[in-house]
């Protein structure tokens, strides 16, 4: 444990936490802050994006194998909205201060353009596969940059994070939680959750991409409306609550403690875990969708990233801020029990730990298909595929009966590894995104519905077959 958390206070410190800011800064300058002035057309787009898009270019997909914009959506809201909300809010809070929830809000805001990018990007570089398209920075690093090494370096990154280590921090939580509310010993949940991870993804992205597509949207409003309740209730220390989150991000006290950093790194941290946006996680559901410009998904993807963070996310903070239950020495999704535990009664505890079983279970599902696709990237053969199966299934009951501090540290150090591949890419990649936003407005202009052509893009039409 001393050993990683040397190693993430290095990275996270001096690398990532400037470099995720700064991206999402130089991008927000470069496309005139589409993720603030294109919030109208994300939400136009959402409201016609069950709708499958039938077109030529979708031809050599088998039939009902199409995946939908808002089935792509899904999956990568899934993959966002679990643990991270619930459980990692928690112990940004407690490590960080009420001051690590502004910070989750600045990579939200800032972090929502690097999502727009990315999520274009593998549109635009998706290719068909078996049953679906396929696609994601190990794509878009090969075919946009022409450097399959490093594709291959990035695909071995994201497989180890997501259908390893992010879904042992996912049955940890679940683990923990149903242990507190129910008295469910930790192996036994995890036994379960393992035999059902693999009856699930042994169904593929079709099967993964209908089960998320109706969890997610009610477990989230749910959430969401229990935290509204709460903050109707406690409505009197609401302004109290604004102030001591933007007093701890910024106030003198914490400059002269030094906790201001704390504050800072545990909001990014934590934030980028629970929202991925630049990670290159959400680019590889973003590809599989059938739409007919890429900039529709990057622009959906987008708002996928104020859903977890602005809503989620917050909901969660304002739950324990309220109570006054946070720097009890409490951490983790027990924190967040204890919260409405406090606000709603006992019944709300087990509330939580149903709610965590869904996120976290939907994110475990959407993690290793991540995995899947990229470890596909780098050889298609079954056997590994069965393989991959088993060791994700594996991770799922050890991070049953792990401890909490062992595999968020481990998720943090191979999250920070993958992003900082993705980031460098979408950086050098970025200029794509930029003529794809100037076409698709252009179309938009002219009161059409918006679609690509390969020629639009000279010089990269033989790098882009799906279009």
């Amino acid at each position: 444990m001393e050993l990683i958390g040397h190693i993430n206070d290095f990275v996270w410190t001096y690398l990532l936490t400037a470099l995720l800011l700064g991206t999402g800064l130089y991008f927000t300058l470069r496309f005139k802050g589409v993720q603030f002035r294109m919030i109208g057309e994300m939400l136009r787009l959402l409201a016609n994006s069950g709708q499958r898009h039938d077109d030529r270019r979708d031809a050599a997909l088998p039939p009902g194998r199409k995946i939908s914009s808002f089935q792509a959506f899904a999956v990568s809201l899934a993959s966002r909205v679990g643990t991270g909300n619930v459980a990692g809010v928690a112990i940004a809070i407690a490590l960080g201060g009420p001051g690590a929830v502004f910070w989750m809000w600045v990579v939200a805001l800032l972090g929502s353009v690097n999502a727009f990018v990315e999520s274009t990007l593998a549109q635009l570089f998706k290719v068909r596969g078996e049953h679906s398209y396929i696609g994601g920075p190990a794509y878009y690093i090969s075919r946009g940059l022409g450097k399959r090494w490093y594709a291959v370096v990035f695909a071995v990154l994201i497989t180890v994070t997501f259908a390893l280590a992010f879904n042992s921090v996912q049955s940890n939580t679940i683990s923990i939680a149903m242990h507190g509310s129910f008295g469910i010993e930790r192996y036994v949940t995890g036994l379960v959750l393992t035999v059902l991870t693999l009856v699930v993804i042994w169904g593929g992205i079709q099967r993964i991409a209908k089960i998320n597509e109706v969890v997610v949207p009610v477990m989230a409003v749910l959430y969401i409306l229990l935290a509204v309740y709460v903050i109707v209730v406690r409505i009197d220390c609401f302004p109290h609550v604004m102030a001591m989150i933007v007093k701890n991000a910024f106030g003198i006290e914490q400059v002269a403690g030094g906790s201001i950093g704390m504050a800072m790194i545990m909001g990014v941290k934590r934030g980028l875990f629970s929202n991925e946006a630049g990670e290159g996680s959400t680019p590889n559901a973003a590809a599989t969708a059938a739409v007919s410009h890429p900039v529709k998904q990057g622009l959906i993807q987008t708002l996928g990233v104020y859903t977890d963070t602005l809503l989620i996310c917050t909901a969660t903070a304002f739950i324990i801020l309220c109570s006054g239950v946070a720097g009890t020495g409490l951490t983790g999704i027990e924190l967040t029990q204890a919260a409405l535990a406090s606000e709603v009664g006992g019944a709300a505890s087990a509330f939580v730990a149903v709610a965590i079983v869904l996120f976290g279970f939907t994110s475990i599902i959407a993690n290793y298909y991540y995995g899947e696709s990229n470890l596909g990237f780098i050889k298609k053969k079954r056997s590994l595929t069965i393989v991959l199966r088993l060791l994700s299934s594996g991770m799922v009951m050890a991070g049953s009966l792990a401890s909490l501090d062992l595999v968020w540290g481990l998720a943090d150090i191979t999250m920070a590894m993958m992003t900082l591949c993705n980031i460098i890419a979408i950086l050098l990649l970025g200029g794509y995104a930029g003529l794809l936003l100037k076409d698709y407005q252009a179309q938009r202009r002219r009161g059409i519905d918006p679609e690509y052509n390969r020629s639009t893009i000279p010089g990269i039409s033989e790098r882009t077959d799906c279009w």
